[in-house]
């Protein structure tokens, strides 16, 4: 079971990373000037990618943390409403993941209707979605 716990943890690492980082990129695309292509379309293509590398850790991250939940039971039983919490954080992530996507195309459809301070506070969630479940995990306070 260790050895599950070990490959949730890096691959929700990853997960997050990727979640801390495209938004950023939207940062920088907001700010394109209209004239710069090259850089817009260069930005774009960063996004795109980190967009389906980040879909793909995901899956192996939720994929595990449901394993460790309803195959070890982690979180079941009396005294465990923290896991109730912390699925809810989860599936808050993954919210948050989709509406990247939908932002992203978007941007790739020229069709932005956020500054780049929108998108600079934008980029605060995943920070608080990840302090949430690690201080649900670490803590168990319920």
């Amino acid at each position: 079971m260790l050895w599950f716990k070990s490959f949730h943890i890096v691959f929700v690492a990853s997960w997050f990373a990727g979640l801390f980082y495209l938004p950023r990129i939207f940062v920088n695309l907001a700010m394109v000037p209209p004239q710069s292509v090259a850089e817009r379309e260069r930005l774009l293509l960063m996004a795109r990618k980190l967009l389906r590398f980040t879909t793909l850790i995901a899956v192996p991250a939720v994929g595990l943390g449901v394993w460790l939940w309803a195959g070890y039971g982690i979180g079941w039983g009396p005294g465990n409403a923290w896991m109730h919490a912390k699925l809810a954080v989860v599936v808050l992530a993954l919210a948050y993941h989709y509406s990247c996507a939908v932002l992203l195309r978007q941007l790739v459809a020229n069709r932005n209707t956020h500054s780049h301070v929108w998108y600079r506070w934008y980029n605060e969630a995943p920070v608080l979605l990840l302090l949430a479940a690690v201080l649900l995990v670490v803590l168990k306070p319920f």
